[in-house]
């Protein structure tokens, strides 16, 4: 029971505002970025708005999501949100469209005012309803009755994540399974196991993947092999360099424009070639610190619950920032990942800032009131 309350204002005091800063940071230089190139697409104007749009309500969810006890909803509503994330990813198979008329897959949902991607929402979902599946078992980890019940639950969304074609957010989503595992306890024997199963696999893989797939790979790697599946990242590269280390400015640049599907993909790119690297080293240092800051939040968690949740979060911050770098300097295959608080897409930047709320609710909530009781 607990006993002794604080009022809003004073909870809000406890945010972990540094968290919020470097958020705020990179979310400001993705709508600079955004509002410099806004003559130079189509629906460049549209796309400025609707990022501002985005940040501006992600900012309003981590307050209105911090209030809330994660651990109070986790622990009552993760089997609903596990039937909640099959649903979004069914209808998205059902129904989903691609807005750029291209022949990539169907992943965003018409909602008349906006596209939304709900696959971005099943990461948050996801984290949540795993790490109650994982607090159940978190006794017996290693045991394999506990790596079926778990190993079920991520198989099941990640196999409907592949269903749906979106290759790309099923890496991210192993990744989050894999790092909040690691955190729970899971041997790395598992690790060492999967990896070598995955490389014994693989000469009996490759044959059986298309030609598209393989050169997307091969592309990744070494982007001269094909100037077809190589010409993006090469681009992107060279747009890049082309920033220097202080930029062209909010409105010069042209690099960047020889880039296909540079406002998601390789937004990286355009944001190098206009603030240099300069502003490619500051957006990778405050990653870096809202990254630290939310391991030490997830040390110092009171709940494993939110331990996991914490880790989840890390998960994708590191896979999808890495990724994304990777793609746009040439060095890792293209498969449509969106850099953290910068690529230009409204479901991702919410989604992205209501991550930052679920950690914040980790920490407001780690408070120990007097006379409350919990088991350890």
């Amino acid at each position: 029971m607990k006993v002794f309350s604080t009022s809003i204002k004073e909870r809000l005091k406890q945010l972990d505002f540094v968290i919020l800063a470097c958020a705020l940071g990179m979310t400001i230089m993705s709508v600079l970025t955004l509002y410099g190139i806004r003559d130079q697409y189509a629906g460049g104007s549209r796309m400025f708005i609707v990022q501002s749009v985005a940040a501006l309500l992600g900012l309003v969810s981590v307050i209105v999501m911090s209030l809330f006890d994660y651990d109070a909803i986790v622990t009552k509503l993760w089997l609903p949100i596990v039937g909640v994330s099959v649903a979004l990813l069914i209808v998205v198979k059902l129904f989903g469209y691609n807005p750029s008329e291209s022949s990539g897959p169907r992943l965003w949902l018409d909602l008349g005012v906006i596209d939304w991607q709900p696959s971005e929402t099943v990461k948050m979902l996801f984290i949540m309803s795993l790490s109650k599946n994982i607090d159940l078992v978190k006794e017996k980890i290693n045991h394999p009755r506990s790596l079926l019940f778990v190993g079920a639950h991520a198989l099941l969304i990640i196999g409907l994540v592949i269903f749906i074609d979106d290759l790309g957010s099923a890496l991210v989503f192993m990744c989050i399974f894999a790092v909040m595992m690691y955190t729970a306890g899971l041997s790395l024997w598992y690790y060492v196991g999967v990896i070598g199963a995955a490389v014994v696999a693989m000469p009996y893989i490759w044959p059986h993947l298309g030609l598209y797939q393989q050169m997307r790979i091969l592309a990744g790697f070494d982007p001269t092999i094909s100037e077809k599946y190589g010409y993006q990242p090469l681009k992107s590269r060279a747009a890049i360099s082309a920033g220097g280390f202080w930029g062209k400015g909010l409105n010069g640049g042209s690099e960047y424009l020889k880039v296909p599907v540079a406002t998601t993909d390789c937004f990286f790119a355009i944001t190098a070639e206009k603030f240099g690297l300069f502003g490619a080293l500051m957006y990778m240092l405050m990653m870096t610190v809202l990254i630290i800051r939310v391991i030490h939040i997830a040390r110092v968690s009171r709940k494993d619950t939110g331990t996991y949740i914490c880790a989840g979060v890390v998960a994708i911050m590191i896979a999808q920032t890495t990724e994304n770098l990777g793609m746009c300097l040439a060095m890792l295959p293209v498969v449509g990942i969106t850099m953290p608080f910068l690529s230009y897409g409204g479901s991702s930047m919410l989604s992205t800032w209501m991550l930052l709320g679920l950690v914040e609710s980790v920490k407001l909530h780690n408070t120990k009131y007097y006379f409350e009781r919990e088991k350890a």
